[in-house]
């Protein structure tokens, strides 16, 4: 066989797959710069779920989208949205067609890892005060010491009302930090295992050491930071047992690299594919043929549980209003619908290269990252896509220009984690795992490629506008 002809053959049957650096064009490269400038702006605006609602929520009325009333006339061209409790986002754009022949939807989640205030979290001890934390999803505990951090959220009282509070997100703010042990005295502490090193209830945040009163008063800087909280929020020590109240690194959204080819950020998991499927969706120009669905849910990150997760019935209620606006019972759209479980999945580190199994890894540069199957321990939790639903999402891609890869998380017996999609699929909802790849997932500052960024979003709407 001689050289042309190999080369012929090599091409034709052998996977090819190349950075995408090397498959985009030059006006792709100036619309990805735009899109993630628009990303890094919804991750600073967004560092909780309920942030993260209302910037959806802000975005999606500015393109015409309407707040979801039972009841109400749906019609095709439709844009509607609805807001689980402030905490989770579905909207849909209604398509040309009924919603007998099915949905296309992009189910994302809003919720990062974090550290929570417990019921009664504020205290003093050795003249310092405290809130005491519980932290929030799969963290690992050292990398949130010795790093300042915002406290956002809200504070409910028992007359309705609820207050907003923001410690160290505006310029000029204070921070909060927790404390680490000095390297000198540290020596028992390094022999322990990463898991244990930091306990858990060692995890709190420092608030004050300036004291008021009479020196022989007790309680003294405890009190000094609650009339400060009293002062600005309006609110007592009691009100603190009704309060949702997360700590979350006190950082923006940066370029990363000599290149700014990277974003730095807290959140990435999961807003990245968040914002992709909600940029996408307010993106469309025409009104699609299938019904074009996004949904942000809430909890993932503890199992979706809850009445803002994914395995409540909120999204089967507004699904089941939709179609009984145009008398078609949901089993019969949940059976002809196609949904794509965006979630973020772990990118190759070679620095970290014994968890990875490279012809299986998802590769900075190289695309969104399709993930068949998610799960641990022979693939426990998770939802296996069919060969003909990858299939699919392959021709959805190709056909749109999207650059794409296929992946596992990491080696077999390495560990595993899972998405939103068994609940989707439980739903009978064709389904499919698929995201971007994150470099330091569920640390406080995660990076991802900016090229992958826009492939997630060309691939998200590619779905919305696919016709069956």
């Amino acid at each position: 066989m001689d050289k042309d002809a190999y080369k012929e053959l090599k091409q034709k049957l052998l996977s090819t797959k190349k950075n995408g650096y090397d498959l985009v064009s030059a006006g792709d490269l100036k619309a990805m710069e735009d899109y993630c400038k628009g990303y890094m702006a919804f991750l600073d605006a967004g560092k909780t779920e309920r942030l993260c609602a209302d910037e959806t929520i802000r975005l999606a009325e500015e393109k015409g989208y309407k707040p979801y009333v039972r009841g109400m006339k749906v019609e095709s061209g439709d844009k509607l949205y609805l807001c689980n409790r402030s905490k989770a986002v579905l909207l849909a754009h209604i398509g040309k067609n009924s919603l007998a022949e099915g949905a296309q939807i992009a189910a994302a989640h809003i919720d990062s890892p974090r550290l929570d205030l417990k019921p009664n979290p504020l205290y003093e001890d050795s003249e310092l005060a405290f809130f005491k934390t519980h932290y929030y999803g799969g963290i690992r505990k050292y990398q949130w010491v010795t790093i300042p951090l915002e406290l956002r959220g809200v504070v409910a009282l028992k007359n309705g009302t609820s207050v907003k509070v923001n410690i160290g997100g505006d310029p000029g703010d204070p921070t909060l930090v927790i404390t680490d042990l000095l390297p000198h005295l540290g020596q028992e502490q390094a022999k322990k295992p990463l898991a244990s090193a930091i306990p858990g209830e060692t995890l709190n945040l420092l608030l004050g050491s300036r004291p008021i009163g009479d020196e022989e008063e007790s309680g003294r800087v405890k009190l000094a930071v609650m009339q400060i909280l009293n002062e600005k929020y309006g609110i007592t020590e009691d009100d603190l047992t009704s309060a949702e109240l997360e700590a979350v690194p006190a950082v923006k959204a940066c370029d990363i690299g000599l290149d700014r080819s990277m974003i730095g950020a807290y959140g990435h998991d999961d807003r990245v594919c968040g914002y992709a499927a909600l940029k996408a969706l307010l993106d469309l120009e025409e009104t699609p043929e299938k019904t074009a669905v996004c949904v942000l849910a809430d909890k993932e990150e503890i199992g979706s549980d809850g009445v803002t997760g994914m395995q409540s019935a909120a999204f089967d209620t507004f699904m089941e209003d939709l179609c009984a606006a145009q008398d078609v019972p949901v089993r019969v759209c949940f059976e002809k619908s196609f949904c794509l479980s965006a979630d973020v999945t772990a990118a190759y580190d070679p620095d970290y290269a014994e968890v990875y199994e490279k012809r299986n890894a998802a590769f900075v540069n190289y695309g969104i990252g399709l993930c068949k199957y998610t799960g641990a321990r022979g693939k426990s939790g998770a939802s296996d896509a069919d060969a003909e639903t990858v299939a699919y999402v392959r021709r959805l891609f190709d056909e749109a220009g999207v650059v794409w890869q296929i992946a596992e998380l990491g080696k077999v017996d390495a560990g595993g984690g899972g998405t939103v999609a068994m609940y989707m699929a439980n739903r009978n909802i064709t389904t499919l795992d698929a995201g971007v790849p994150v470099l330091s997932m569920h640390a406080p500052f995660e990076v991802v490629s900016k090229l992958d960024c826009w492939e997630t979003y060309k691939g998200m709407k590619a779905v919305y506008q696919a016709e069956k």
